[in-house]
């Protein structure tokens, strides 16, 4: 009989935790107590990917239904109802949280639905006084909104709180030039809000493929967003109307609503892991090794709150290995490389592998790219373009890196990843046969390089 109350307690009930508690009582036959203080799901169920993705489909109907026009369909200008959309909306995440809540249910895992912090390397005290002792403890905790520190910055939200407006704001400052900000950018965009997105780098979606980035800036730019480079946002102050914001330039502007999608931070505060001695880096995240092992052997992270890759399937993955290795007797690490990802921005913008900046540091490459206009938007008269760019190892010829831009880039790198994580070269994708006509099969009909490069030093 163990001397614990349980095998494993995890804190946090977001996509990460509940997948290692789910696999280690399952699978790995353990018994396993959760605590989450706010709603099974986490971010990316409640107040992440998930809205915001049902954001990003809502927004897409008015220029959907500009299109249908082109194509002989007699429409009415659209006319959104809000109330019905936020109505819809909160069933549907109440739908997830409840499918969350049987799973954990349906293997037995106890769920506490309260705050958990650390006592030392085995016990765990519950906001209502309770000591919970386990053998293993896992921390899922995930990350929270970064917030500038300026004066009047509660005159603004965060994306925690953009999910619950009232009514869709008619002017919306968008600060940062991250994904999460370039989204809602969009997103307030296609709801006809006037939207200024506000970055004090020189270039949006830092980090991302330049070639890329460029081409979805300047698409957001001739929707009608407008994206100011080089400007850091110094102060908020309410007015008669509205939210004035003020730039470093001395510059003004005012808008409805101000959203800081200025970054995310681990969410590691008041968990009690400075106490125990449990490593923690320069930004709060919580230190782990290739298991998601801390310095104190009983403690794994895993999730946003290590703030290695922060996407919900790579918390999931690392949650999965955990349980594997700890309970099911499978040594097992996450494999980071070439993980896909999507930015739903308008145009989206899927991205695999190596971006030029990066490839080009590591030997000699090929791009392959090409810019058209697919044929359903061109036949409904409109004039931007899609993007599609292979990174290719110019002496291997593997594919080191795909990013597209354009309608459904999402669904298409999905796709495309499996061949790149397969380790394809580019003679495999040139003998793929074309699916014709479709906007992906340019994936494999680019024949010669439209530049090659040589390793930078």
């Amino acid at each position: 009989m163990s001397v614990f109350d349980y095998d494993l307690f995890v804190i946090g009930g977001g996509s990460g935790g509940v997948r290692a508690a789910r696999i280690a009582a399952s699978e790995g036959g353990a018994h396993v107590g959760l605590a989450e203080e706010y709603r099974l799901g986490g971010t990316c169920v409640i107040r992440g990917c998930v809205p915001k993705k049902l954001m990003v489909f809502a927004s897409e109907f008015p220029q959907m239904v500009r299109d249908a026009r082109a194509y002989g369909w007699d429409i009415a200008p659209p006319v959104a109802n809000w109330d019905a959309f936020q109505t819809n909306l909160k069933a549907e995440l109440d739908r997830l949280e409840a499918a969350y809540r049987a799973t954990l249910k349906g293997v037995d895992v106890q769920v506490y639905p309260q705050r958990a912090r650390l006592v030392d390397a085995h016990r765990v005290a519950l906001d209502d006084g309770q000591i919970i002792t386990a053998a293993h403890i896992l921390v899922a905790t995930g990350g929270r909104p970064f917030v500038p520190d300026i004066e009047g910055a509660e005159l603004g939200v965060t994306s925690n709180e953009v999910f619950h407006l009232s009514a869709v704001p008619k002017r919306v400052l968008v600060v940062g030039g991250g994904f999460i900000a370039s989204e809602f950018a969009s997103i307030f965009n296609g709801l006809g809000a006037v939207v200024t997105l506000a970055y004090r780098g020189d270039a949006i979606l830092r980090g991302f493929d330049r070639e890329a980035t460029a081409h979805v800036a300047s698409a957001m730019q001739a929707r009608g967003v407008t994206v100011l480079t080089g400007c850091d946002v110094t102060k908020l102050q309410k007015t008669a109307t509205g939210v004035q914001a003020l730039f470093a330039t001395d510059v003004g502007l005012e808008a409805d609503l101000v959203l800081f999608a200025t970054g995310r931070v681990p969410n590691s505060q008041d968990l009690g892991l400075e106490a125990l001695g449990v490593g923690l880096g320069a930004g709060g995240e919580v230190l782990v090794d290739g298991f998601s092992q801390t310095s104190i052997p009983s403690i794994f992270a895993v999730g946003d709150v290590t703030d290695r890759v922060s996407l919900t399937p790579v918390a999931i993955r690392e949650g999965h290995a955990f349980a594997d290795t700890i309970f099911l007797g499978k040594s097992r690490q996450m494999d980071y490389e070439n993980i896909p990802s999507a930015i739903f921005t308008q145009p989206e913008m899927g991205t695999v592998g190596l971006t030029e900046e990066q490839a080009i540091k590591r030997g000699d490459i090929a791009i392959y790219s090409t810019q058209f206009r697919p044929m359903r938007s061109m036949f409904a008269g409109q004039d931007e373009k899609v993007l599609f760019k292979l990174v290719v190892c110019a002496t291997s010829d593997k594919v080191l890196g795909c990013h597209i831009v354009g309608p459904q880039a999402g669904e298409m790198i999905q796709l495309v990843a499996i061949a790149v994580k397969m380790g394809a070269t580019k003679a495999q994708f040139d003998s793929t046969v074309a699916v014709h006509p479709t906007m992906s099969e340019e994936l494999v009909t680019l024949r010669k390089p439209t530049r090659i490069l040589p390793k930078s030093q």
